[in-house]
């Protein structure tokens, strides 16, 4: 009777700790959504073609705004420059011939009108011929029509002056975008390039990601996007240990438009023809916690 009774309590007791177990199990709540975690990436570029003279970024770095990364070699542009520079100078000297010869012009001009009021004069003294009279005429005529030529001349040198200033203008707007700065602020993911190589325009040079703000990628039902919108307060959790999750405050910054097949790394067998909507959850990461390819869940029942 005595083990009869003692088998008995044990069995009572290991069905008290499989519904215990059940129990537990069964309270688990499920999350409303689970994916990974994202990063805003921006790739950099080069803005100009050549031998990269410098460039100090590695892999794992953290980069702040505009701060100067590397330098693309200038001695190109400012041979380039210094040419131009020249040009202009040469065509300012023609400047300086024409004014002198106008003055010129100008002197033979006071001294032909002089000639003119005489012979005038003289003609209604009937001391100067009409001949006499036109020639002179025809000389003061000449000269203005020399004078204006002279003007004209000038301003297009002046066109051609501010034409070839523009061109420096140019070559020194290219001159800046030797310099590689740095547009935001981040922690590099990836470089492509080392220093001393060749770089085309447009060639990225490397990859940057802000990790102060993460973006939780989710696929959700069709039956559960009608209670979700973008700037919407959510909860979010994350992996503390084992066997807890640590809660983080997140807001979504997108839905799609259309749906798509359960990606293969979150389905299972039963899932592998559900359609889901992909949406994006932003996080803000101030202390680091979170990571790129962090696995992570929402629940959509956060308060606003």
């Amino acid at each position: 009777m005595r083990l009869e009774s003692s088998r008995t309590s044990s069995l009572f007791l290991l069905l008290i700790g499989i519904l215990i177990v059940v129990t537990g199990c069964n309270s688990e709540e499920k999350s409303d959504a689970y994916g990974q975690f994202e990063a805003i990436e921006t790739t950099i570029s080069t803005e100009i073609g050549g031998k990269l003279l410098a460039y100090n970024v590695a892999e794992g770095d953290r980069l702040e705004k505009d701060q100067t990364v590397g330098l693309v070699d200038t001695t190109r542009l400012i041979l380039q420059k210094k040419e131009l520079e020249a040009k202009v100078e040469s065509i300012r000297s023609q400047i300086v011939n024409i004014n002198a010869e106008v003055e010129v012009r100008q002197e033979e001009l006071t001294l032909a009108g002089m000639n003119l009021k005489r012979t005038q004069a003289m003609r209604e003294d009937k001391a100067a011929t009409a001949q006499q009279l036109d020639n002179v005429r025809s000389k003061v005529e000449t000269i203005r029509k020399q004078i204006s030529a002279l003007q004209t001349q000038k301003q297009s040198i002046r066109a051609e002056i501010s034409a070839t200033q523009a061109r420096i203008e140019q070559v020194q707007d290219q001159l800046q975008d030797t310099r590689i700065i740095n547009p935001v602020a981040g922690t590099v993911l990836t470089s492509y390039v080392e220093p001393y190589e060749l770089v085309q325009q447009g060639q990225p040079l490397y990859q940057i990601a802000s990790l102060d703000t993460l973006e939780l990628k989710v696929y959700v039902s069709g039956a559960q996007l009608p209670s979700i919108k973008i700037g919407q307060a959510v909860q979010v959790l994350v992996d503390s240990t084992a066997e807890r999750n640590q809660q983080l405050s997140g807001r979504v910054s997108w839905i799609a438009s259309e749906a798509e097949f359960t990606p293969k790394m979150i389905q299972t067998k039963e899932e592998r023809v559900t359609q889901v909507y992909a949406m994006k959850v932003r996080v803000p990461n101030p202390n680091g916690v979170l990571k790129i390819g962090m696995p992570g869940e929402v629940n959509f029942r956060a308060e606003n």
